[in-house]
């Protein structure tokens, strides 16, 4: 983990705070980092219609572009089940030939079954997990969790 690992996250986290609010889903920030560390684009969940997942917005803006060494930071575990969609987030991330993620929040079993890492991972994605940043994750989504 870099510091700049852990900047680009925070600012993930600080998206995820964006998002109308929803009781059948989290609210999520990403960023989208290239190879030399500049920010390609950000989205957070909810952010063009009440279904799009933060990775999705922030990935659909850069339509065309070559992701190859970018970099994905999410304040939660890219889904890799969906029930709105049919193309889940890891899927999403690996289709568009991005092998690196960092994320803050393992994705609670509260709509789905959390296990984008191990799909990412599976998939030979470098995953950094920094469950440091886990409270500033979850404090947009204390709603959903009793809080």
């Amino acid at each position: 983990m870099s510091t700049d690992d852990r900047r680009w996250l925070e600012l993930a986290c600080d998206l995820a705070r964006e998002c109308p609010p929803s009781e059948t889903a989290f609210s999520v920030g990403a960023v989208v980092v290239d190879a030399e560390g500049r920010e390609l684009a950000r989205g957070y969940s909810r952010e063009t219609d009440e279904k799009v997942h933060a990775e999705e917005s922030a990935l659909a803006k850069l339509e065309g572009r070559d992701l190859t060494g970018a970099t994905v930071y999410s304040s939660l575990e890219p889904c890799a089940r969906r029930l709105s969609r049919p193309r889940p987030c890891a899927r999403l991330i690996l289709d568009r030939g991005i092998r690196r993620v960092v994320f803050a929040w393992r994705e609670p079993v509260l709509f789905v079954e959390g296990d984008g890492a191990e799909t990412l991972e599976a998939a030979g994605a470098e995953v950094v997990e920094l469950p440091e940043l886990a409270e500033r994750a979850k404090a947009p989504n204390a709603h959903l969790l009793g809080g």
